[in-house]
């Protein structure tokens, strides 16, 4: 199963020099690295990027990362996957833009 992390294009430009990344600010003030299913991840965006447009989707393995994964109620009483460890850039399957549209951010096909 894959679960997704949005980037802004800095956060990801930092991440990637440097191989690992505690996350944004919001995870760091958390202590854990928030991350969506696929399921999720458009209303993540909506709520916390609605008005952002240079972000970078990155999907990870959600079990390449169990160990060190908790999924913990959130929005709604809903279970969201947190990551406890720094993400290394070895765990991103891929990474793709996420543009903003007209009506929203535009995901690549197959993620919603």
């Amino acid at each position: 199963m894959l679960i997704y992390k949005i980037f802004r294009r800095t956060e990801w430009d930092a991440f990637r020099q440097a191989g690992r990344t505690l996350g944004a600010p919001v995870d760091l003030a958390d202590g854990f690295i928030h991350f969506s299913t696929a399921e999720q991840v458009a209303e993540t965006a909506a709520r916390h990027f609605a008005s952002e447009s240079d972000l970078v989707l990155v999907a990870v393995q959600a079990e390449a990362v169990a160990d060190d994964l908790r999924w913990e109620p959130a929005r709604g009483g809903a279970l969201f996957p947190h990551l406890y460890r720094p993400l290394r850039l070895s765990d991103v399957v891929w990474d793709k833009s996420l543009p903003l549209g007209v009506s929203g951010h535009i995901f690549p096909e197959g993620v919603l």
